[in-house]
């Protein structure tokens, strides 16, 4: 019953969230079209000026897969984090996931194509991508894009976001599994 209760709200939320602002939209006589438009020519400048750190976040990304370092960090790292049962195979994607979702994602993929979906360190690479941010884009598109240049607490606050993130995925794998 519940099942089926959500699945009828997930199916009728977004058409529900569209007609209802389209209706208040129409009802204080908002014109509709044009403030569409100037939004969308807002996203576009938006997204122009997003490309610098998007270009820094890649080439950041490449180097560090490129350089080597995620592997050197993994066989340093490997014998401290075993003894949380945490598998090798699951350090780029701790190490990466604070800077690009798509790169932990392509980590995540070959973890779980190389080890299968049913092995232990694949799930928990899946509660670690599902657990933790992308902080460095985070900082790098949304504050660049408002032009903010002072992060302050942000990094740090982030940072140790996604350490707890990836310290409870480890916690709730070790439970679980």
């Amino acid at each position: 019953m519940f099942h089926t209760f959500m699945n009828v709200i997930s199916l009728w939320a977004l058409p529900v969230i569209i007609i209802l602002i389209l209706t208040v939209g129409l009802f204080k006589k908002v014109p509709l079209y044009e403030t569409f438009t100037d939004g969308a020519k807002d996203g576009f400048h938006v997204a122009v000026n997003i490309i610098p750190y998007l270009v820094a976040i890649i080439v950041a990304i490449s180097m560090l897969r490129a350089s080597g370092i995620i592997e050197i960090a993994s066989q340093i790292l490997a014998p401290a984090l075993n003894l949380f049962n945490v598998p090798a195979d699951t350090i780029p994607v701790m190490i990466v996931r604070s800077l690009s979702g798509s790169a932990a994602l392509g980590v995540f993929s070959d973890i779980a194509h190389t080890l299968g979906p049913d092995d232990y360190a694949t799930k928990l690479a899946a509660i670690m991508v599902g657990s933790s941010e992308t902080t460095f884009y985070v900082l790098a598109v949304y504050f660049g894009s408002v032009k903010i240049s002072k992060l302050r607490y942000a990094l740090i606050v982030g940072l140790i976001a996604d350490f707890i993130g990836i310290v409870a995925a480890i916690s709730v794998c070790n439970l679980m599994f």
